[in-house]
């Protein structure tokens, strides 16, 4: 059952056109869409406004098990699965989890199973700002020379969730738990996808082997290629709006906005996925 669709840039992205997720899908239907979204590596459906919280968490558990994030106090308490990302404060405290990293990054890429993919769903946004801007590693893998291919072929890198949190988010966020440390130990992934590079250079201590000025040399040598501007998608939301993201295949980030006057509030379901493999071709 083909679904139609319509590109967001010339390298990766589609718009699918006709759906509402809150009606059941048949396993034909929901298949050709996920191939939409496997091939893309970033499938947006607009209109979705009437979404409950229990229809995004059950349209994405048909793609595989949900992840539960590690910083629980940002979750439903109702649908733990969602994670709420939201700079609103009520009654003193944040809703949800703020200040976005502005590097690009892959969801839960520090963890042992990395996740598959990211479901996020806008409730609210400002008229200006608060984008989330994508690029495609299957396209940044094809434009790396030859020499840093061939470099990064048999090396791991070191994750480290709780040492990346320390710089970039305990000040706003608040610091982590010592239970949320255990979960989230240092641990090593291949370097390889599709043929993509899989990595989040925002988790990434080091390069086994390397040291973490070496690793962020050659970090920054990849990430110079991988966002060039013509590489990027910049998605400008709309309330309603539902975005898929591939996390084995691409990165995102937040794009800055007024987080004093302005709200913006998205529900966001992660799908568990598989360790990455090597790519041998």
């Amino acid at each position: 059952m083909p679904i139609e669709t319509r590109p967001l840039t010339d390298q990766f992205g589609v718009e699918a056109m006709g759906v509402d997720l809150a009606t059941p899908m048949t396993d034909a239907a929901f298949n050709a869409l996920r191939q939409a979204f496997v091939d893309a590596g970033v499938l947006l459906i607009r209109n979705q406004g009437h979404l409950k919280p229990a229809d995004q968490v059950r349209f994405s558990a048909r793609f595989g098990p949900l992840e539960s994030h590690v910083l629980g106090q940002f979750t439903l308490l109702d649908q733990p699965e969602i994670f709420v990302v939201s700079n609103i404060i009520e009654n003193g405290q944040h809703i949800g989890a703020h200040g976005g990293s502005k590097q690009y990054h892959s969801d839960l890429a520090y963890l042992a199973t990395p996740s598959l993919g990211s479901i996020f769903r806008c409730l609210e946004c400002p008229e200006e700002g608060g984008e989330t801007a994508f690029i495609s590693m299957a396209a940044a893998y094809d434009a790396m020379p030859t020499s840093i291919k061939v470099r990064l072929e048999r090396l791991d890198a070191e994750y480290d969730y709780a040492w990346g949190y320390d710089q970039r988010h305990a000040k706003t966020r608040g610091p982590l738990s010592p239970e949320q440390r255990v979960k989230t130990p240092p641990i090593a992934h291949p370097e390889t996808g599709r043929p993509a590079l899989f990595l989040s250079d925002i988790w990434i201590r080091r390069f086994k082997g390397m040291s973490e000025p070496e690793t962020e040399a050659l970090l920054d040598a990849i990430m110079t290629i991988a966002t060039a501007p013509e590489a990027e998608y910049q998605h400008q939301w709309q309330p309603g709006d539902v975005l898929l993201w591939d996390n084995r295949s691409t990165m995102h980030k937040a794009c800055p906005f007024d987080e004093t006057n302005t709200r913006r509030l998205m529900h966001r379901t992660t799908v568990q996925g598989a360790p990455p493999v090597r790519y041998d071709g």
